[in-house]
């Protein structure tokens, strides 16, 4: 059977995102992102499912640098409706709870409800192991926030249900390969994403993107990560709506390529229809 891999326990949102999109597939939990990239490219697995960006915490920090390094390449993206639900052990309620176990982020995006039960928050390595813990501690005065399917799968009862702060809490996954598979040219919407280096002169990222302007071509995402610890070098993660081998796009990239080093294509993939 087909694996795919990703970081965190059973029931977290990565699990969550692979049954949706993989249902027929093994999901491989892994402990760290350091393992989920690891599994992918000893064999172990076939595919990762890893999350990139949260519409309301931002990126997630540590991809930007693993993506690069990796020689994984992209081949699909994903985004899930974040849903946070507070859970406890059976016979437990709002009432019995003092303290809620979760990460960091969820805790963050659900204080409405910590504060309005007077909840003292715990930080956990992520929300489904949280779950995890309060099963096991079986004490009604532990309560987690964790999605939906980790109380199906250690067996705990949901007292709230939709319990983050906003509505449009959106995490956008990215599904790596060891093989760079394009997505045709002419078959809908092409996301292109690329990693590229700039030197430390005056106006070179000005230069380097002026290409892209100048082709009409719509760039969704420019972030910028210093690499090897020096200041004097930036890599930049750069996504761009279409195809390399669209006229506008080629042009772009070949003008890139004159005021940069290192540019590399992480992914040419499909843009899911959220995008839209």
């Amino acid at each position: 059977m087909a694996r795919i891999a990703y970081q965190g326990e059973p029931g977290a949102n990565s699990h969550l995102v692979c049954k949706q999109h993989y249902p027929d597939w093994e999901a491989l939990a892994c402990a760290s992102f350091e393992d989920v990239f690891a599994a992918v490219i000893s064999g172990e697995a076939d595919l990762a499912m890893i999350p990139i960006d949260n519409s309301i915490a931002g990126r997630v920090a540590d991809i930007h640098h693993f993506l690069p390094e990796s020689d994984l390449h992209i081949v699909a993206e994903h985004f899930l409706r974040i849903e946070f639900s507070l859970m406890a052990v059976p016979g437990a309620t709002t009432q019995t709870i003092r303290t809620v176990h979760s990460h960091v982020h969820a805790l963050g995006q659900c204080r409405k409800v910590i504060r309005e039960l007077g909840l003292k928050p715990l930080i956990s390595g992520d929300t489904a192991g949280a779950a995890r813990e309060v099963a096991e501690a079986a004490d009604p005065s532990q309560a987690a926030i964790a999605p939906p399917l980790a109380a199906e799968i250690y067996g705990l009862e949901i007292l709230r249900a939709d319990v983050e702060d906003e509505d449009h809490n959106t995490t956008r996954f990215v599904v790596l390969s060891r093989d760079f598979v394009a997505a045709p040219r002419g078959d809908g919407p092409v996301v292109t994403t690329f990693v590229f280096n700039v030197r430390n002169l005056p106006a070179a990222l000005y230069k380097a993107l002026g290409g892209f302007a100048t082709n009409g071509i719509n760039m969704t995402k420019l972030e910028s990560y210093m690499v090897g610890g020096e200041f004097a070098a930036t890599q930049f993660l750069a996504e761009v709506d279409g195809h390399p081998d669209d006229p506008g796009l080629k042009r772009a990239l070949e003008e890139l390529a004159f005021f940069t080093t290192d540019v590399k294509v992480l992914g040419v993939y499909p843009a899911d229809p959220f995008r839209g």
